[in-house]
C-alpha cells in the first residue's frame, strides 16, 4: 500500500468504527462525520496528502526497502546525518502545516516505533518471539501508513499509592489473565491524545513501575487496533465548538482530542505482545532503545515551527497597531526570538553530534535534545502571555466573522482597522491570537506544552541525576587545588 492519502486515511476511519463516548453520547456512524473529529480529521488528511504533492514526494517519503513502494519519510531508520536531515526536513513541513499547534501528528510516534524496531534485540531478552513482534509490526505500520496513538498515564485516582494498591486494582490497566490466544486487559489508561481518529493504540509501560510481583500485572507493551472489541475511548469536551476558520483559525482545525482509555477484558493477541511481566525492561525501554531520543528530535521540530507560529502572531500584532517602535515592546519580541533562536540551536546541535547507537541507528545528540524538552515547557506559556499583554484589550475587541456580514461591518471597518491594515484583516488576526491565547484551545495548548514528556519536576531531576556531573567538579577542585598551590593559605 505504501503512503496513504489524505481519502484513504479518512476512509480507513469508515470501515473501521471504534467505540468513542463524547459529551455524553456514544460516536454512532461516520466519525469523520462528527462535529467533534469532522475538521481534525481533515487537517490529518491534509498532511497525508503532502505526501502525493509532486513537488514534495521526495521530501515527504522514501523507497520501502521491503516492498519498493513509496513510504512516509518519518519511518526512515537514519544511517546517517543526512538521514536525520531527511526526517527533520519532513516533519517540519508538517509541524508547519498548524503552527506547530498538532503535537501527535503521526510522524511523533513513528519515530518512536522504528527505533524500538532497530533495538528489537530488547524487546527479545523479555521473549525471543517479541523482537520479532516489534520488528513486524513496524513494517506493517510503515507499509500501510496507519496512524498511531499511544496510552502511557495511570488514572489520576490515588497517586501515593501504586497502581495494585487502588481501592480497585483494576483502576489501572493491568493483565486480567493469559490465554492461548494472548493476555486480557482490563483497567484505564491515561491520556491518549488523538486517540479517537488515529488507527491503533500502542499500551506501553510507564516509567515508575517498582520492581514487585504485583506489579507484574501492570507490566506490558503491545500495540491493538483502535477497533478492538472492548477498547473504549471517553473524551474531554470538544474544543472545536462548530464556529468557523474566521472565527476559531486552529480550534476549527487542529483540535486532536484527549481521550481516557478503557479495556473492558481486551483481548491481546499474543503477536502484538512486546513485552510482558519483566519490569525492568519495561522501565527502560523508551531509554534504552533511544526511542525517547527520536521522538524528541521530532518534538523539538514542533517546538521550532510553534516558537515560529508565535513569534510571528506577535510580530504581526506590534506591527498592525503600531506598538513595534516602543522598547518593552521590543524586549518581549526579543524574548521570543531568543526562544526560538535557542530552540534552533538545540535542534542543530543534536543533529551535528550525532553518533550510530548500539542498534546501528544514526541517532541525535540527547543533550541538547533533553534539555529543549525541559526547557520548552517553561518557554511557551511565557510566550503565550507576551501575546496576552501585546494584544490587551484588542484580543476582547474581536467581532465574529457574522459580525463582519452585518449592518455593524461599517462601524468594525471604521473603528477596528489597523495602522497599516483594513479592519478585515485586523480583526481576522486578533481572533487567530486569542485563539492561540485565551480560547479553550489555546489554554489546552499551554497545558499541553507544560506537561507534554511528563512531571516537569521529574524531568528536572531525572535530568540531574543522569547528566554527568564529576568532569565539572573536578574541574573546581582542581582549581581551588591550584589557587592553594599558589599561594599557600596564610598562618
Amino acid at each position: 500500500m505504501g503512503a496513504r492519502t489524505g481519502a484513504e486515511y479518512l476512509e480507513g476511519l469508515r470501515e473501521r468504527p471504534r467505540e468513542v463516548w463524547i459529551h455524553g453520547e456514544r460516536v454512532i456512524g461516520d466519525i469523520t462525520e462528527h462535529p467533534a473529529f469532522k475538521n481534525v480529521t481533515r487537517s490529518l488528511a491534509a498532511l497525508y496528502d503532502m505526501q502525493h504533492d509532486p513537488e514534495l514526494r521526495e521530501e515527504m517519503t522514501y523507497v520501502s526497502p521491503t516492498t519498493g513502494e513509496r513510504v512516509g519519510m518519518s519511518f526512515l531508520q537514519p544511517r546517517s546525518r543526512e538521514d536525520l536531515a531527511r526526517r527533520r526536513i519532513m516533519m517540519k513541513r508538517w509541524a508547519d502545516y498548524s503552527g506547530g499547534m498538532m503535537g501527535r501528528s503521526p510522524d511523533y510516534l513513528n519515530a518512536g516505533l522504528m527505533a524500538m524496531a532497530a533495538a528489537a534485540e530488547y524487546f527479545g531478552r523479555n521473549n525471543p518471539a517479541n523482537a520479532d513482534h516489534i520488528r513486524r509490526y513496524y513494517e506493517e505500520v510503515r507499509e500501510r501508513d496507519l496512524a498511531l496513538t499511544h496510552t502511557l498515564i495511570t488514572p489520576q485516582v490515588n497517586r501515593s499509592v501504586g497502581s495494585a494498591r487502588q481501592a480497585d486494582p483494576y483502576i489501572v490497566a493491568r493483565v486480567v489473565k493469559e490465554t492461548d490466544a494472548g493476555l486480557v486487559i482490563r483497567g484505564a489508561r491515561m491520556l491518549a491524545t488523538l486517540g479517537p481518529i488515529a488507527d491503533e493504540i500502542e499500551v506501553f509501560p510507564s516509567t515508575v513501575l517498582r520492581g514487585t510481583e504485583e506489579d507484574r500485572p501492570y507490566t506490558f507493551a503491545f500495540a491493538i487496533p483502535c477497533d478492538t472489541p472492548g477498547l473504549k475511548f471517553i473524551c474531554r469536551e470538544s474544543f472545536d465548538i462548530g464556529r468557523s476558520h474566521f472565527d476559531h483559525p486552529l480550534g476549527s482545525r487542529f483540535e486532536e482530542m484527549d481521550a481516557v482509555v478503557v479495556f473492558d477484558d481486551v483481548l491481546v493477541p499474543w503477536e502484538r505482545v512486546f513485552l510482558y511481566g519483566d519490569v525492568e525492561l519495561a522501565n527502560g525501554v523508551f531509554a534504552e532503545t533511544n526511542a525517547v531520543v527520536h521522538m524528541a528530535h521530532q518534538v523539538v521540530v514542533k517546538n521550532v515551527a510553534k516558537a515560529e507560529f508565535i513569534f510571528g502572531i506577535a510580530a504581526l500584532i506590534a506591527d498592525r497597531i503600531g506598538i513595534d517602535q516602543f522598547q518593552h515592546v521590543q524586549e518581549k519580541l526579543a524574548e521570543i526570538i531568543i526562544d526560538l533562536e535557542a530552540m534552533r540551536a538545540f535542534l542543530r546541535a543534536s543533529e551535528a553530534d550525532a553518533a550510530v547507537d548500539q542498534w546501528g541507528l544514526m541517532t541525535p545528540a540527547w543533550g541538547p535534545l533533553n534539555a529543549a524538552r525541559n526547557l520548552f515547557p517553561r518557554l511557551y506559556p511565557r510566550m503565550i502571555e507576551i501575546i496576552q499583554i501585546l494584544g490587551a484589550s484588542g484580543l476582547m475587541a474581536i467581532p465574529t466573522e457574522a459580525d463582519m456580514r452585518s449592518p455593524a461591518r461599517a462601524m468594525i471597518d471604521r473603528y477596528l482597522q489597523g495602522r497599516n491594515s483594513d479592519a478585515y484583516e485586523r480583526v481576522k488576526l486578533f481572533r487567530l491570537a486569542w485563539d492561540a491565547a485565551l480560547s479553550s484551545f489555546g489554554s489546552r495548548q499551554v497545558l499541553y506544552e507544560r506537561f507534554f514528556f511528563g512531571d516537569p519536576v521529574r524531568m528536572a531531576g531525572a535530568l540531574y541525576t543522569s547528566y554527568n556531573k564529576e568532569p565539572y567538579k573536578e574541574r573546581v577542585q582542581a582549581f581551588l587545588d591550584r589557587v592553594e598551590q599558589e599561594e599557600p593559605a596564610r598562618q
